[in-house]
């Protein structure tokens, strides 16, 4: 990290106004670094909030400190939180490389007087923090969050609830520790997380076996008649409308991991999970192998992430937004084939 010791004495100091905030509909890495930096803060005897750009998946609820989070765009919580960035002595961001990530906090954010640290590990991270703990090969921006404690001297500070919370974000963003990221160090980590009181089988269940009727109808009916599979290309998408969204009344989180499905099928290099949001079209994009979804992302839809784990972006309809990616695939056509060819042999 950056200026470690300069950053040690100010947490060591006077205590401060602490924002902290992530990206919009926050996931588990998201929402879990969050608190787990938040409970933390409060151990030290800083005023600490958590700040959410939006609202985020139901099956989070349980980390400590869920309740007290503020939800930048519920109308009734605005102008507090606007006051709050205003009034902040430190102001944390995490899981997110860019401002326009925070929605419309993001010009408060820049606008403030506040010292700002930046928790990472997305690519292309923006210049705007006085303190960063940058690394793109990092699992996910909670295993930095663990070693910011560790470095800071506090490791005795990590109780059960921050272990927990630490272990949700390293769990879900290295797929339950099967994606290539998942090093010995992550699992030196896990292991720190578990003698720290970590309950990794209540974790896992709290975030996977904890749905509703209504969520795996929906995955059901998407599989059966939303998935298409394009074989010539390696590719496999998802397109789904606002109107199949309120059938199944989707709720933020309910279509996490959709993705997955896709991409779990023999052969397939390239998913893509295509949502009409109404505000916008969102994309959810994975690969495998050495295919980047985020080049693809950024070049073509406005988005970024990780080389097999990105997001996008489209104000086009849904039905020019799939057109417009069917359009690109003859492009990648050799590299996703060949990529495809180099993993089954």
């Amino acid at each position: 990290m950056q200026q470690l010791q300069e950053f040690k004495q100010l947490i060591n100091g006077s205590p401060l106004k602490v924002v902290i905030t992530t990206h919009h509909k926050p996931d588990a890495d998201a929402l879990g670094s969050s608190l787990a930096l938040y409970n933390y803060l409060i151990a030290k005897g800083h005023d600490a909030k958590v700040i959410a750009p939006t609202d985020y998946p139901r099956f989070l609820n349980w980390m400590k400190g869920q309740a007290d989070v503020l939800v930048f765009n519920e109308e009734k919580q605005t102008a507090h939180c606007t006051a709050l960035i205003a009034e902040a002595d430190l102001i944390c961001c995490l899981d997110f490389s860019a401002l326009s990530r925070i929605n419309e906090m993001g010009p408060f954010v820049a606008e403030s007087k506040a010292v700002k640290l930046l928790v990472d590990h997305h690519l292309n991270p923006e210049n705007f923090a006085q303190y960063e703990l940058w690394d793109s090969k990092a699992a996910a921006t909670c295993e930095l969050i663990y070693d910011l404690i560790v470095m800071l001297g506090d490791e005795a500070l990590i109780d059960k609830e921050i272990a927990e919370c630490i272990y949700a974000g390293i769990m879900t963003d290295t797929g339950s520790f099967r994606h290539p990221v998942t090093s010995a160090k992550v699992h030196r980590t896990i292991a720190g997380l578990i003698e720290r009181g970590a309950d990794n089988s209540r974790v896992h269940k709290l975030v996977y076996d904890n749905n509703n009727e209504a969520r795996l109808r929906m995955l059901g009916y998407i599989l059966l008649n939303r998935l298409v599979v394009l074989k010539e290309y390696a590719t496999a998408y998802i397109a789904i409308t606002k109107d199949e969204l309120k059938e199944f009344n989707s709720m933020t989180g309910d279509t996490e991991g959709f993705v997955n499905y896709a991409l779990s099928i023999e052969g397939i290099v390239l998913a893509a999970l295509i949502i009409d949001r109404t505000e916008a079209v969102k994309i959810s994009f994975r690969s495998t192998g050495s295919f980047s979804v985020n080049k693809f992302a950024r070049n073509h839809f406005n988005g970024g992430g990780h080389e097999n784990a990105s997001g996008g972006r489209s104000d086009l309809s849904l039905d020019e937004t799939v057109a417009k990616f069917l359009a690109l695939l003859p492009t990648y056509q050799e590299e996703l084939l060949h990529v495809s060819e180099q993993l089954n042999n």
